[in-house]
């Protein structure tokens, strides 16, 4: 007899997406992404990092400092663009990305770019800034769905 208590795609892809931020050497967020084709198959994979060939033991990890040079945020790459940037295949349409934190308004518009149609997210915790509500619009403007991840409450263990 056929198991029935196996997980659904969305926590599977999520839970791929949370394995994948555990890779993120930031001290205060780590995010991650899975982006999966139409049949259900992984294509890419990324977490928020520096690039590649910078150290990560000499750029900066603060969030606040004199200097915006001096912070994370002019040298972080998103775990979305990680994960468009690290794909497998040459065509992303059609694609869902799963994502740890909804995009900000410059990971929507490479989303968007890249021809990925569907945005499932885990947590929304910037909503009320403008870079989300940029990212909301841009995503309705131009037909990306996007959806809070939702478990099914069958054996699921997710948490950030």
């Amino acid at each position: 007899m056929k198991r029935t208590d196996y997980i659904s795609w969305d926590e599977y892809f999520m839970g791929i997406a949370m394995f994948s931020a555990q890779r993120s050497k930031d001290s205060n967020t780590q995010v991650g992404a899975c982006i999966v084709n139409r049949d259900n198959k992984i294509v890419a994979v990324g977490y928020n990092g520096m690039p590649t060939g910078c150290s990560d033991d000499e750029m900066p990890w603060e969030r606040s400092a004199d200097s915006p040079l001096d912070t994370k945020y002019p040298f972080v790459c998103h775990a979305e663009l990680n994960a468009i940037l690290n794909s497998n295949i040459g065509n992303l349409s059609g694609c869902t990305v799963y994502v740890t934190l909804f995009p900000c308004n410059e990971c929507a518009k490479a989303i968007i770019q890249s021809g990925i149609k569907r945005v499932v997210y885990y947590d929304n915790k910037y909503a009320e800034t403008d870079s989300t509500k940029a990212s909301c619009l841009l995503f309705s403007k131009c037909g990306v769905a996007f959806e809070q991840y939702r478990p099914s409450g069958k054996n699921v263990v997710l948490s950030l």
